[in-house]
């Protein structure tokens, strides 16, 4: 089938208006969606992409600053920010370790999730539509940082994964069900208790 110009003209702008679409959706999203809570699944692929290891667990949030993921297979792990400091604990270890909030989010994934400036810490540029969902790159603005690149998928105004690729090269896929936006949250969920007897370490 052929197209004339003009048609194709309208066609490529109808598609770039579609990839611009889902900047706007992560922008209406930290504007409007205050807290939520969703399930997760966690897939890791080594760089050569031969080695993947997958996890899962809850997730919930509530701006600015507080965030809770809470992994309950292969292993129980803990990673609390309570708006001051970022915890994690590992319960097969029992040890907790723990930085200040912000030397430990900065721009990265939790941040743009859970942060309070989306602007300030990223730049935002379209991507093409993949696996159902319409998707956003958002590349750092701080020169240094721990991953090369994140993008963020919506399936229509609904959170549904956030993929990023680290400094190695290393990929991690977190893809998010049950989704549920402004879903009220506990007043102890962002509060983290060491365990009794766990080790603690501070970075």
């Amino acid at each position: 089938m052929k197209f004339s110009f003009p048609v194709m003209l309208v066609l490529c702008g109808a598609a770039f208006a579609a990839r611009a679409d889902a900047v706007d959706t992560l922008r209406d999203f930290v504007r409007e969606v205050k807290s939520g809570r969703a399930q997760f699944t966690q897939t890791v692929t080594s760089p050569d992409g031969a080695k993947k290891k997958t996890s899962s667990g809850s997730f919930e949030f509530a701006r600015p600053n507080r965030f809770r993921f809470a992994y309950t297979k292969p292993f129980e792990q803990t990673i609390v920010a309570d708006g001051q400091k970022v915890w994690i604990y590992d319960a097969d270890l029992n040890q907790v370790s723990s930085r200040k909030l912000s030397a430990a989010i900065g721009a990265t994934p939790a941040a743009l999730l859970a942060g309070g400036n989306l602007e300030k810490d990223f730049e935002l540029s379209p991507l093409p539509a993949a696996d159902g969902l319409e998707w956003t790159a958002a590349k750092p603005k701080a020169k240094e940082g721990s991953f090369e690149s994140l993008k963020v998928g919506f399936r229509g105004k609904e959170l549904a994964a956030v993929e990023i690729v680290d400094s190695f090269g290393q990929r991690s896929l977190l893809q998010f069900s049950q989704f549920k936006p402004n879903a009220a949250t506990a007043a102890d969920a962002f509060k983290f208790v060491v365990p009794k007897g766990a080790d603690v370490v501070e970075q």
